[in-house]
């Protein structure tokens, strides 16, 4: 059994994706707090959890206790830190059952301490730049000024890339891939490494 260790998640939709995804892999799912939503019962309902109560989760205070919970020690070889800020790629480590999955927050990531505490730890999802993977990113921003919104909210748009997700540009986090496609991805090449059934 995987684990899917999100840190700090931020968009309710993400994590309702990523449980459902976790559902039909077997794979647990781990909140690390603070989380930017309520998992209270009427919110799952109301977003239309049904598989909520069949999901395996865990809702942590921090990062030491998800670390002390789990026997992990920052730097050890279960964990997988998914960043933006790493040589390996995801497809170049070696996944075995009872790994950690780690994925930051929407809108900054693993925090850098994290990342700075165990950089053999950390892999990355490659994937092309928006101008180099989108012809039209360029008619994007200019339809958003064109809804002539304030310069508050320009500026706001300016920090989403094409998808819609949050860019820092000083950050290296996964920008192009949401937060539930980017685990999808990883959990489904650490199944097929580990013969996962019907791959």
């Amino acid at each position: 059994m995987f684990n899917i260790v999100l840190y700090a998640p931020e968009i309710p939709a993400n994590t309702g994706n990523i449980g459902r995804t976790c559902v039909v892999t077997g794979a647990h799912l781990h909140l690390v707090e603070p989380l930017g939503f309520s998992l209270d019962d009427k919110t799952v309902r109301r977003a239309g959890l049904g598989y909520w109560q069949n999901l395996d989760v865990t809702t942590y205070a921090g990062w030491e206790d998800f670390l002390a919970r789990n026997g992990l020690s920052p730097a050890d070889e279960r964990l997988h830190l998914l960043t933006k800020k790493a040589r390996r790629t995801y497809a170049q480590s070696t996944y075995r059952d009872g790994d950690y999955l780690v994925f930051g927050s929407e809108s900054s990531g693993i925090p850098e301490e994290l990342l700075a505490a165990a950089p053999e730890r950390c892999e990355r999802i490659p994937m092309l730049r928006d101008c180099d993977s989108l012809d039209n990113a360029e008619a994007w921003e200019a339809h958003e000024e064109s809804l002539g919104h304030t310069e508050d909210d320009h500026e706001a748009i300016l920090r989403q890339d094409i998808c819609g997700n949050f860019v820092n540009p000083d950050d290296y986090r996964i920008s192009a891939l949401n937060l539930s496609n980017s685990a999808a991805i990883v959990l489904y090449e650490a199944l097929r490494q580990t013969n996962f059934a019907g791959m």
